[in-house]
């Protein structure tokens, strides 16, 4: 029966090389084989911010290949729908990562794709995934506007193009996330719990949980993600769907952890507790991407502290199911025949502040 592995504490790095010489992950394994580690770079800014796993996590990964003599490894990853991955290798400290250890950097966005048939659902999948012979997914434990959580299963739709992500929306997101992962296995989940966003995927609202959880289920992970953020688990509907597709089990109790250093059962319980999200409620969105549909939520936030937002919140309308809608309020280019509206894919939050406000 698969288990999770949990470390605490403020060290990332020598936490992740922790986790991994207790489960000892590659055994066996030829010493040519493949390996890319998927962080979540979903955006450039710094981990600090809640919403990209942290470089140093990543670091104790290669450290720990590189001592067992594996060193055919590659760094992958593509950002969210208009966010340059490069820029968040960048900002996000990849780029050292990949200078300091001769890790190369493969931005899934300039890769082509294949097409995969799964229960008659066509899945765009970059092609360098099944080129791959390991697969290091390297999630957050976080927040996000749409699907409550993301996490391992979320995280694998950075190995798809920006036109897939964009279709995942109009599909609703949590079939085609569930069997996304039915056809493409991750091999090992690392999953970041240092200070992620337990509210939006964007970050900007973190929280020091201070744990790194290792295993190689990713329901499993997942499912203990959605408790840590204060969901059960058959609250997020990819997480279920998963589970019936047969890629893992459901997280029951703490009987499922094994906590690493004995003087962590302080954090065993640690639970978030969900602020209300009145905003979600407010906006009619329609099969609106993420990095969209977060930003206007941010932008809401923001105005909420003038006194600005709650008498226009009702009266936007957002997401691809707006195209050639007539519309009187809307934001982003999918709304272009509304009377009044922000173009961008997406607008910026400090854009959409202004747009609202005047």
């Amino acid at each position: 029966m698969s288990k999770l592995y949990v470390a605490n504490g403020t060290q990332p790095k020598k936490m992740t090389i922790d986790l991994l010489e207790r489960i000892n992950p590659l055994r066996g394994k030829s010493k040519d084989i493949r390996i890319a580690i998927k962080p979540n770079l979903v955006c450039a800014s710094p981990a600090e911010k809640g919403a990209t796993t942290h470089p140093e996590i990543v670091e104790g990964i290669i450290i720990y290949l590189t001592r067992n003599g594996f060193n055919n490894i590659e760094i992958i990853e593509g950002a969210w729908v208009g966010d340059s991955t490069k820029r968040a290798f960048k900002v996000c400290g990849y780029e050292d990562i990949s200078k300091r250890y001769g890790i190369p950097l493969i931005d899934l966005k300039d890769d082509s794709y294949v097409t995969k048939v799964y229960k008659g659902m066509e899945l765009n999948i970059c092609k360098t995934v099944f080129e791959i012979d390991y697969l290091i997914n390297v999630p957050l434990i976080k927040g996000h506007c749409q699907t409550r959580i993301t996490c391992a299963l979320k995280n694998l739709k950075g190995i798809i193009p920006d036109s897939e992500k964009r279709r995942f929306h109009t599909m609703g997101l949590h079939k085609p996330i569930a069997y996304l992962n039915a056809v493409v296995h991750q091999d090992l989940i690392i999953a970041d719990g240092i200070c992620p966003d337990p509210y939006f995927e964007e970050g900007g609202r973190p929280v020091k949980l201070n744990m790194i959880a290792a295993g190689f289920d990713p329901v499993l992970m997942d499912s203990y993600a959605a408790k840590i953020l204060g969901y059960k688990a058959d609250a997020i509907k990819y997480i279920v769907l998963a589970e019936s597709e047969g890629i893992g089990r459901i997280f029951k109790d703490d009987n499922d952890i094994v906590n690493i250093y004995e003087d962590s059962s302080a954090a065993d319980n640690v639970t978030i507790v969900q602020k209300e999200k009145k905003y979600l409620k407010l906006i009619e969105q329609a099969d609106a991407c993420s990095a969209c549909y977060s930003n206007l939520v941010s932008a809401l936030e923001k105005l909420d502290e003038l006194g600005a937002a709650e008498k226009i919140a009702d009266q936007i309308c957002i997401g691809q199911a707006y195209r050639g809608y007539r519309g009187t309020l809307g934001v982003g280019d999918c709304t272009s025949c509304f009377e009044k509206y922000l173009p961008g894919c997406p607008p910026s939050v400090e854009d959409i502040i202004k747009f609202l406000k005047e």
